[in-house]
């Protein structure tokens, strides 16, 4: 029952494995938080891995269910105990979104839908920091350094050799013409793009606006898939003050359909990488008409 994961899949692992003891023994969350004089939400958030799940919480709700089988929840003793340990993210504080960089480590493949920005996995460090500056203007700089270093760390997902993460963007026009930082960023920015989606594990598609309207317009989405196939899919949806994980069968399969779609309707590899070319040169353009007509000291 346990593997080379992170805290985070393990949780939702040992989540799952709790909520299908309950289902056998026929009980709903409220009877079990009302045995155990906890609150439903407890529960809830137990099953659903997003709370961490101690071992004394897996001895309570064994002894509930009655589970006999001492090889089962010596296990599920010890998936709590590893469920507890701390992801590389924790070296940097309180990152807000912490669930999702747990579910990312973990991923086999991740395809990306961006109609603002660029993808954070794709970034340069400067138009990261652009970004999160832009996106958070009164936060203090060291705040955005930190956040920066956590997404320059993330991004060695892509680099591993020995199990790199398998990614698939799709990426708006809006987000290459958006001017992030200044004209150089986004050149750099653009090359560098064309550069990543030349990797063997890394697809990038651009959108341009001539292609209409489609099913993504209702803004970004990630679908996170692993290698284990009692892992289910993710779907992310990132918010201003929460984030939502849509992990039903019936909303994996919606967001997969409208993915193929943009897919479908996106530019090919090949093209794409043209697009975005011509995208950069604009920007180094710009840059360079910026720069004759800056006054001279």
């Amino acid at each position: 029952m346990t593997s080379n994961v992170g805290p985070t899949v393990r949780r939702r692992r040992l989540g799952q494995e709790l909520r299908r003891l309950r289902q056998e023994k026929g009980m709903t969350a409220e009877e079990v938080a009302e045995e155990l004089m906890v609150s439903q939400s407890k529960i809830s958030r137990l099953e659903n891995g997003r709370r961490s799940i101690s071992q004394r919480d897996v001895r309570d709700l064994c002894r509930t269910y009655k589970v006999e089988d001492k090889a089962l929840v010596d296990s599920l003793m010890q998936m709590a105990k590893e469920s507890r340990q701390q992801g590389w993210w924790n070296a940097f504080g309180d990152v807000p979104y912490s669930v999702y960089i747990g579910f990312e480590t973990d991923a086999a493949s991740l395809r990306v839908y961006e109609p603002q920005v660029l993808p954070g996995l794709l970034q340069t460090p400067e138009y990261a920091e652009a970004v999160i500056s832009g996106a958070l203007p009164e936060a203090p700089q060291d705040q955005i350094a930190q956040r920066v270093q956590v997404r320059l760390r993330r991004q060695e997902r892509i680099t591993d050799p020995l199990a790199p993460l398998r990614l698939w963007a799709v990426v708006d026009e809006a987000a290459m013409r958006r001017v992030v930082g200044n004209s150089k960023i986004m050149s750099d920015q653009l090359d560098y793009l064309v550069r990543m989606s030349h990797e063997p594990h890394v697809t990038v598609q651009a959108l341009p606006f001539d292609m209409g309207s489609h099913p993504g317009m209702s803004g970004q989405f990630t679908i996170l898939e692993f290698s284990d196939e009692s892992d289910t899919s993710v779907v992310y949806l990132e918010g201003v003050t929460s984030d939502l994980y849509l992990e039903k069968l019936s909303d994996v399969q919606s967001y997969s359909m409208m993915y193929e779609h943009l897919r479908a309707q996106a530019l090919n590899a090949d093209q794409s990488r043209q697009f975005i070319t011509e995208m950069a040169q604009e920007h180094a353009r710009r840059h360079q008409e910026e720069s004759e007509a800056a006054p001279a000291d």
